[in-house]
């Protein structure tokens, strides 16, 4: 697709997490930057990204601080001011210094359309690109509705009719943007985060991770209150102490606002043997642990949030071969197909037996992690997705 946007300025601003850690972004980046686009994004900083700009890969990255993670309505209103600020003060900058003709927000939160607003007014484009469904994600992290949550419905709603085109990453989005947002399907292009097969692929295992036992079981995601990591770990309080499989080790990886509260929670239930907590790390440990675990799990727990979203963890697993066992949800069970079983809904012990039945069979799981592997390959990794980002912007702006 080289050369197919020459010509075009594109200003992505991304607010929940830093680039190009933030894989999605960066590969949308990098992609528009082959296209022969010229590429400025906003984020904040971030652990390992603190440089205030940086010009990589032809992509120039301004970045801003942010509080610490929210918590409470204040804590969400000082994070969300304070980067509303910094994204408009940053984002006419880069008009004056680089110029653009598109502007690409990516939720959450679904507030970037105040941004949007002002260069609308004279003559740019807004793309949406719809990362998370914000009101079932606020009913999932703090388990009510009420005003915030009709709160979300409006900012959601006012994200769509601000959008020229929309970017759904799964077909269920896609439906939202329809029914929620009344979009014309004509203008809303699902482009799947699919993993860059240069970029993650098996590495020579580390025995080491296995901490002197015959399995391992890798997760890789963030430590939230929402991605079930207490009920990965009551799966795993299952097999190790009610099915007496000294045998297993569980490696999580990740970072979030919850993983010292999960470490202590590990702790109290006599896991801290049995559970390695990585917090955030780079991808070479991300990939040994995935090389040498002999199953993958996704804990995310069963409700309307999850049932609609698209996991990356999903697809990086299959990307490296390996089994997997999650819970059965809409788009996880879409993407992964043969390649994991599905427990019960938000049923530790199911879950705990689901990993047991996979480490007693290295046949089935050798063919389950097969499929995968030839799953990405053939039909979801990242390069079946350019051709789908370039139309969006191509359909933005005639």
């Amino acid at each position: 697709m080289s050369g197919a946007l020459s010509g075009r300025k594109i200003l992505i601003i991304v607010e929940n997490l830093p680039v190009p850690f933030d894989r999605r972004v960066w590969q949308e980046a990098r992609t528009l930057r082959a296209a022969g686009a010229e590429v400025a994004i906003i984020c904040p900083t971030g652990k390992g990204y603190t440089a205030r700009y940086e010009h990589l890969d032809g992509i120039h990255i301004y970045r801003h601080p942010l509080p610490l993670d929210a918590g409470g309505a204040l804590g969400y209103l000082l994070e969300y001011g304070a980067a509303l600020t910094w994204e408009t003060l940053l984002a006419w900058k880069i008009l004056f210094r680089h110029g653009f003709d598109t502007l690409h927000g990516c939720n959450p939160p679904d507030l970037i359309f105040l941004i949007a607003w002002q260069f609308k007014l004279i003559g740019k484009r807004y793309i949406f690109d719809h990362h998370d469904i914000n009101p079932e994600l606020y009913e999932a992290k703090f388990n009510k509705r009420g005003f915030f949550w009709r709160l979300m419905c409006l900012f959601e709603w006012l994200t769509f009719k601000t959008a020229n085109t929309v970017i759904s990453t799964n077909e269920s989005y896609k439906k939202i943007a329809i029914e929620r947002g009344g979009k014309k399907a004509k203008d809303i292009f699902v482009v799947r985060s699919g993993p860059d097969l240069t970029r993650v692929k098996a590495v020579p295992p580390n025995p080491a991770l296995k901490n002197g036992r015959a399995f391992l079981v890798g997760y890789v995601g963030v430590m939230g209150d929402q991605e079930g990591i207490d009920l990965l770990l009551e799966a795993a309080r299952n097999l190790v102490y009610d099915l007496g499989r000294q045998d297993i080790q569980f490696v999580l990886v990740g970072g979030g606002p919850s993983l010292a509260a999960l470490q202590a929670m590990s702790d109290s239930m006599g896991l801290a043997d049995h559970v390695t907590f990585t917090g955030r790390a780079p991808d070479q440990t991300l990939f040994e642990v995935l090389s040498t675990a002999d199953v993958c799990v996704n804990p995310d727990r069963v409700n309307p949030m999850n049932d609609k979203s698209t996991m990356n963890k999903i697809l990086e697993y299959m990307a490296v071969g390996k089994p997997i066992v999650q819970f059965d949800v809409t788009e996880g069970r879409f993407s992964a197909q043969e390649a994991s079983l599905y427990a019960k809904a938000n049923d530790p012990v199911d879950f705990a037996g689901k990993i047991a039945e996979l480490l007693a069979d290295p046949d089935r799981c050798a063919r389950m992690g097969a499929f995968g592997r030839n799953r990405v390959e053939t039909q979801m990794a990242w390069s079946y997705e350019v051709p789908k980002l370039i139309d969006a912007y191509r359909n933005a702006c005639p």
